[in-house]
């Protein structure tokens, strides 16, 4: 019979399943459950030539006119090789952003995403990333599937963040709170993180192309900072006035060693005696942001390393029982002796802009800070090291 209105309500349920077949389009039919519920469906075998079956709608959200037109469509997408059936499941089980998140971080947490110089991705790296995901890309993009984002998305993502759309004050702590403000900056690093993602994502055969690639992204602001020779005479005098009121040695040696060296915080506070080649009058440093990294002491950083005496593992112990460094009480001291004029951050800068006054080279600076250098061809180099001395010899003379 041809499934139309009258039809349909003439059929009367069973105490099973029952199936009623259209005269007019093969393949196409109603069924009706023991309860009274009536829904069309399609049946047809795929290009495995297994038999599938496919609910195109309930009878009353659709009228039989409607379904047919439905089941024609389906039934022609049959007839290209595709499988209606499968391509719903995989709708219904598309993974979301938030999904991929979840899966990414767990990943990384395992050590099995690779980062920076083909190194498993840091912990502090990752508690980044983790702010990241949750104050911007899960209220944006968490919801959406991967496989359905386009390059428009992450555009619109990006300038969501850029205009602050994520803005928020966000509780870390217990007395603890994040400020969410976005910005340029916030935007592109998000985007980079979404990018990286994606690239896993693509990876691991969920998508075929990566839509955050080829996103025109706003230039970061280049950081720069120099300090005067005035600048660091009033440093000296800071760090002199401290020590003559008791603040703990390990801030004040700590921004000496800052100073004298353009390392980052982290590597001063964190360092450890093995780390320190007195005989090779460099630092040997087996955990950086950019993987383990050697770098040069001049010889006023190394006097001052050899004034102090050991006390454990640490060069800076922290000064309770529950630190094994200074490093989680050093932002306090910092800003008892320096203030917010500059960062430690600053110093670093200040060396490095140091340095090009004298004249050195992009790739001595980089060495001097050691930045992930490159080429290939660094890997080789091994009679580098007092070629880099020198010059923070130059430095600091």
């Amino acid at each position: 019979m041809k499934l139309t209105k009258r039809a349909i309500d003439a059929i009367r349920p069973d105490d099973s399943d029952l199936v009623h077949w259209d005269d007019e389009l093969r393949g196409f039919g109603l069924r009706v459950k023991p309860s009274g519920a009536k829904s069309f469906l399609i049946q047809y075998r795929n290009r495995q030539g297994r038999s599938r079956r496919l609910t195109v709608g309930n009878y009353g959200r659709l009228t039989p006119e409607e379904a047919r037109r439905e089941a024609r469509r389906l039934l022609s997408d049959v007839a290209r090789g595709l499988d209606p059936a499968e391509q719903r499941h995989q709708e219904r089980h598309a993974i979301t952003v938030a999904d991929l998140c979840s899966e990414y971080l767990a990943k990384a947490e395992a050590g099995l995403v690779i980062g920076r110089k083909g190194l498993p991705k840091k912990a502090s790296t990752l508690e980044i990333d983790r702010g990241r995901i949750a104050r911007h890309i899960l209220p944006l993009l968490g919801k959406k599937p991967i496989k359905d984002l386009t390059s428009a998305d992450i555009k619109r993502f990006l300038e969501a963040v850029m205009s602050g759309k994520t803005t928020a004050t966000v509780k870390t702590k217990p007395r603890g709170l994040a400020r969410v403000t976005g910005g340029p900056t916030a935007a592109v690093r998000a985007v980079g993180l979404v990018g990286g993602m994606l690239t896993y994502a693509k990876e691991a055969g969920y998508i075929e192309r990566n839509p955050a690639h080829g996103i025109r992204k706003p230039a970061g602001k280049r950081r720069s900072f120099r300090l005067a020779p005035e600048g660091y005479r009033a440093l000296g005098e800071r760090l002199e006035a401290a020590e003559r009121r008791g603040e703990h040695w390990q801030a004040i040696a700590g921004i000496r060693l800052l100073a004298l060296t353009g390392c980052r915080r982290s590597e001063i506070l964190n360092l450890k005696w093995s780390e320190v080649d007195f005989k090779g009058s460099c630092l040997r440093l087996g955990d950086t942001k950019t993987g383990a990294s050697l770098r040069p002491l001049p010889e006023p950083a190394h006097a001052i390393l050899a004034h102090l005496k050991r006390d454990g593992d640490h060069v800076f112990p922290g000064v309770s029982r529950t630190d094994n460094s200074y490093a989680s009480v050093f932002p306090k001291a910092w800003q008892r002796i320096v203030g917010s004029d500059y960062s430690p951050h600053g110093l670093r800068h200040a060396y490095a802009s140091a340095a090009h006054e004298l004249g050195l080279g992009e790739l001595t600076i980089k060495a001097l800070l050691g930045h992930a250098r490159l080429g290939v061809t660094s890997g080789y180099i091994v009679t580098a090291d007092s070629l880099v001395l020198s010059a923070a010899e130059e430095v600091w003379p």
